[in-house]
């Protein structure tokens, strides 16, 4: 039981430690660059590739969805068959 509390401790101080830890550089700047750039795109697409992704399978999830909401709503308004 000694051994492995010795060993959680010696690893939480590793964790803990400041020397490992990863310098981030600030790139603000080249975001608002981006951003604030007149190139005609809205702003949901000035990020690229990523975004355009994003978008359509968006806009493809919500026309889906409306269509399917509507076929259901038709199919549940019609009446029953009797048997």
């Amino acid at each position: 039981v000694y051994l492995l509390f010795q060993a959680l401790r010696q690893i939480s101080q590793r964790t803990i430690s400041t020397a490992s830890r990863r310098q981030f550089e600030n790139r603000v700047s080249e975001h608002q660059k981006l951003f604030q750039e007149d190139n005609g795109l809205p702003v949901h697409l000035k990020g690229g590739a990523k975004d355009s992704l994003l978008y359509g399978t968006t806009a493809g999830l919500t026309i889906f969805g409306t269509m399917y909401a509507l076929y259901y709503l038709l199919v549940s308004s019609m009446p029953k068959k009797p048997n």
